[in-house]
């Protein structure tokens, strides 16, 4: 079986299809990687890795990301004090 223009038209599609898939996933990469996080899915984390190892960069990234989930247990924290609060 001889590659035709068929098999080019086809690889060439399903590249341009790869690629803006995974360009839509990096531009949402923080919720979809908590989408699939909330689902049982475990998705490598910046705070996974070694910091020695990081690069600044990526440094700065986790230091966001641990002041992000710090900000929502903070808020979390500060819901249920209301809820509880209210109760009484």
């Amino acid at each position: 079986m001889a590659i035709n223009s068929q098999h080019v038209t086809g690889f060439a599609v399903g590249i341009g299809i790869s690629a803006a898939g995974f360009y839509l996933y990096k531009k949402n990469q923080a919720k979809v990687d908590q989408f699939l996080r909330d689902r049982g899915i475990q998705i490598s984390s910046l705070l996974e890795k070694d910091p020695r190892t990081m690069s600044v960069k990526d440094l700065i990234r986790a230091k966001e990301e641990l002041e992000d989930i710090i900000a929502e247990k903070e808020y979390e924290a500060s819901k249920e004090k209301e809820k509880t609060s209210k109760k009484k």
